[in-house]
């Protein structure tokens, strides 16, 4: 069984990012990301309308960390304090060491690296700190960014799942992807899964 404990919670720098911990003080940022037709296209979640839903959301963030169930980082610039993005790990699946990793950031930083920046520390954390064995991520198989970021990050495509997701009146396609541990047994080796747990 994977055991975590977020407490205290990890802040994570990269070259131009700091990841920290998202607080309600966060909410207006997080809004102006939320309420952006272009972020949530993909998404399948309805666009915010207003604060309040946001700040349910945050809460909800911060509950998942306290618990242990489930952690965000808020992408903010060095040179920033605003949040310009989110990414986590949720559906996190304790008894098989597997977790879904999510992210998505404010269009005006679209373009410029910060996903591809950022997703190495996420994943080096979650293997090496968190102990996870694979990592997925569902998207939405016309997301071509978000499927090029996975695949140059190491994920396979893993599943095509056809009109699995009941969003917006329509059913949506999803393709899964999946990363394994670097350097970790295959699972046929049962008698070496106790390394998992060292």
């Amino acid at each position: 069984m994977l055991k975590l404990n977020f407490n205290p919670f990890p802040t994570l720098e990269t070259e131009r990012i700091i990841l920290r911990k998202i607080s309600l003080k966060d909410a207006p940022a997080l809004f102006t990301i939320r309420a952006n037709p272009d972020v949530m296209k993909y998404i399948a979640k309805p666009v915010a309308k207003e604060i309040s839903e946001v700040k349910s959301l945050i809460n909800k963030i911060l509950y998942g960390i306290k618990s242990n169930n489930s952690i965000t980082w808020g992408i903010v610039m060095r040179n920033q304090k605003n949040i310009i993005g989110t990414v986590s790990f949720h559906n996190i699946e304790k008894p098989h060491f597997r977790a879904e990793i999510g992210y998505h950031i404010h269009p005006n930083f679209w373009n410029k690296g910060i996903l591809s920046e950022v997703l190495p520390s996420i994943i080096d954390y979650g293997f090496n700190k968190m102990n996870l064995y694979s990592i997925e991520a569902k998207i939405d198989p016309e997301n071509i960014n978000s499927k090029k970021l996975l695949l140059k990050n190491n994920f396979i495509k893993e599943a095509y799942y056809k009109g699995n997701y009941f969003f917006n009146e329509q059913f949506l396609d999803t393709e899964v992807y999946s990363l394994l541990k670097p350097n970790q047994i295959s699972s046929s080796r049962k008698s070496d899964f106790r390394d998992l747990l060292s």
